[in-house]
């Protein structure tokens, strides 16, 4: 991206506060930072804050310091370079968690043309995943590949989910196109 994607604005608010206020979660939330990225703009919109322990170890660390320190035996994970995510998407992945008590984490899979695409985000969890997560970790393995263990899975997502809802900030183009899309210039 060039800078810090939480360094991002949206509609001229940082990107933390478009995205919880457009997320209007009724849960807690908690903000994960990487530990030279603490408080960004936007951060007092959250119910917490923490930074990981270890820099540059990715988004699982980030998972793992969610679940380490959440107070809920669940917890959605929601990146910041999804702008587009609302709590009914959030919600319904928590819900496919909840159905399956024999899993500990659930991803979506989506289509995508012809292809079929396992999206690692939004992740639900539980608590009891993270010993499988920190297992990942020390492999270097990528999100997604919790899916070879057994006690976790991909559903896939409604046929009615717009495709917006997997944009991501990856790329300057790809914000920029974001904004123009959503008509939310204003930075």
């Amino acid at each position: 991206m060039g800078r810090p994607k939480a360094a991002l604005s949206i509609g001229g608010r940082p990107i933390l506060q478009y995205i919880i206020e457009s997320l209007r979660w009724p849960g807690p939330t908690l903000l994960v930072t990487g530990p030279t990225r603490e408080h960004p703009p936007g951060c007092e919109f959250f119910d917490r804050e923490v930074a990981d322990p270890v820099e540059g170890e990715g988004p699982l660390r980030g998972v793992l310091t969610a679940l380490q320190h959440s107070a809920t035996e669940l917890v959605v994970v929601c990146t910041v370079d999804m702008p587009a995510m609302r709590a009914e998407h959030l919600g319904w992945i928590a819900g496919r968690l909840l159905e399956r008590p024999q899993l500990d984490g659930i991803m979506i899979r989506r289509r995508d043309g012809d292809r079929e695409l396992v999206e690692p985000f939004p992740f639900a969890c539980r608590s009891a995943a993270a010993d499988a997560i920190a297992a990942q970790l020390a492999s270097s393995a990528p999100v997604h590949s919790l899916l070879d263990r057994p006690r976790f899975a991909a559903e896939g997502a409604p046929p009615g989910w717009p495709p917006r809802i997997w944009t991501n900030l990856n790329t300057p183009d790809e914000y920029e196109a974001f904004l123009e899309e959503t008509g939310q210039r204003g930075d």
